[in-house]
């Protein structure tokens, strides 16, 4: 699995929000500018986000958007999933498609990317948004 854009991005403007949970919302255009992020392309994901119940939005003056939960109830693999699909590295191995290749009884490579998908889940899984605002190099 690469990540994209989509997701990277995703990550680092959740870090923001992270950052400033007690603050409340913060504006989408702050956060666009404060990663140096288009704000068409963030609304995108912010969309995405809000529908899978990971952000909320604040209309109004003081508006903008916060995390749902807080910052140690929000997993890196949760904003993964929402904005790049399942974390699979082979198509064969997300979700639903285990046949995708039409041969899952012969496949002799199947442990190898049943174990990398595995193991990826395990890693982000295991690391909060608090995790990312705390040790920001260390993830041991």
């Amino acid at each position: 699995m690469r990540v994209s854009a989509k997701g990277e991005n995703g990550v680092r403007a959740m870090t923001i929000l992270a950052l400033e949970f007690r603050a409340g919302p913060i504006p989408l255009r702050e956060i666009a500018a404060r990663e140096g992020l288009s704000y068409q392309f963030l609304e995108q994901i912010f969309l995405l986000l809000r529908r899978a119940g990971l952000i909320t939005s604040v209309r109004g003056a003081k508006g903008g958007y916060a995390l749902a939960r807080p910052p140690e109830e929000i997993k890196v693999g949760d904003v993964l999933r929402v904005l790049e699909g399942p974390l699979a590295p082979v198509e064969c191995m997300g979700e639903g498609n285990s046949d995708a290749c039409g041969k899952i009884a012969a496949c002799l490579t199947r442990g190898i990317w049943e174990r990398l998908r595995d193991r990826m889940a395990e890693v982000l899984d295991d690391i909060t948004l608090a995790d990312v605002i705390n040790t920001p190099a260390d993830y041991t």
